[in-house]
């Protein structure tokens, strides 16, 4: 799967929420996504999907650790496993140990539907 491929699933998956692609060249680190929840409140939401030569292995560069420190309230992290295709969400909050530990982190949620429902409540 490409991150393409899970952004897809994902606005088809949160209808609910209104998506803003953030297509952003001048300052690196920032999100993929910039969600806006029923209840009004706004979220960013970083896009990755692991290698099939190390599965477990999120990649993140400085740029995007730094975002999330930065900002870790209302930052997410959605993950799709390049071995079994399961979708996770991380909280930004956790974003070094996401760094560390990979997917053997315990997530926010697990499965595209529960991460839809999760974000659908923010």
């Amino acid at each position: 799967m490409l991150e393409r491929e899970l952004w897809k699933k994902l606005k088809n998956e949160c209808k609910r929420i209104t998506w803003t692609r953030l297509e952003n060249w001048a300052l690196f680190g920032t999100p993929d996504l910039l969600g806006y929840s029923p209840s009004g409140n706004f979220f960013t939401l970083e896009l990755k999907v692991t290698s099939p030569k190390n599965p477990y292995l999120v990649r993140l560069s400085p740029h995007q650790i730094s975002f999330h420190i930065k900002h870790p309230r209302n930052s997410y992290v959605l993950v799709a496993c390049a071995l079994d295709q399961v979708v996770r969400l991380y909280p930004g909050s956790g974003i070094l140990e996401l760094v560390d530990l990979g997917l053997k982190l315990e997530p926010l949620a697990c499965g595209l539907s529960s991460c839809s429902r999760l974000l659908e409540g923010l």
